[in-house]
């Protein structure tokens, strides 16, 4: 039932965004086929869209397999998955979405796209400050505080390593 879930919030949300609204700027398959530029600017931003793709089905893996949630704030995960993607960066599948319209910003060389991109990306980020985290934090308290603590909004980095053991994750994080 998660799956099905998730399948549904992926086809209605992040498809509708990263898909469907960016066809409409160039007109349908058709403006969307003949509008493709090839050139380093295509392979590049073919490149950002497969790697935005690859780690934003990873995530939903990890919410459902780790989570036991969807990404759909009505359905949230039950734990808080601080793992795989979620160990460099909070937000992950929205760099996701944000660098694969970057990568049809790029493919198409239009303004266009990088402006709906723009606008996207400051959606996403009213979003997470305005419900997001303050639900987070809600749900899942001090561990998520310490993840907030140790790990980028927006900008991914590499987790840290320490050099003596980490204290085991409270019983909320995975």
């Amino acid at each position: 039932m998660l799956l099905l879930k998730t399948l549904l919030h992926v086809l209605l949300l992040p498809c509708t965004l990263i898909v469907w609204a960016p066809l409409l700027l160039v007109g349908g398959w058709r403006g969307a086929v003949s509008g493709a530029r090839g050139g380093a600017p295509a392979v590049i931003g073919a490149a950002l869209i497969v790697c935005g793709l690859a780690v934003f089905v990873w995530c939903h893996r990890d919410f459902l397999t780790k989570g036991r949630g969807t990404p759909n704030p009505l359905d949230p995960p039950k734990f808080l998955v601080a793992r795989g993607p979620y160990r460099w960066v909070r937000n992950p599948m929205y760099v996701c979405a944000i660098l694969m319209l970057f990568g049809e910003a790029l493919i198409f060389r239009s303004p266009a796209f990088l402006l709906y991109a723009l606008v996207v990306l400051l959606g996403f980020h009213l979003f997470v400050m305005l419900y997001e985290e303050p639900t987070l934090r809600r749900l899942f308290g001090a561990s998520y505080e310490d993840y907030c603590r140790t790990v980028p909004r927006w900008l991914p980095r590499r987790p840290a390593h320490h050099s003596k053991p980490a204290p085991p994750p409270a019983a909320s994080v995975l």
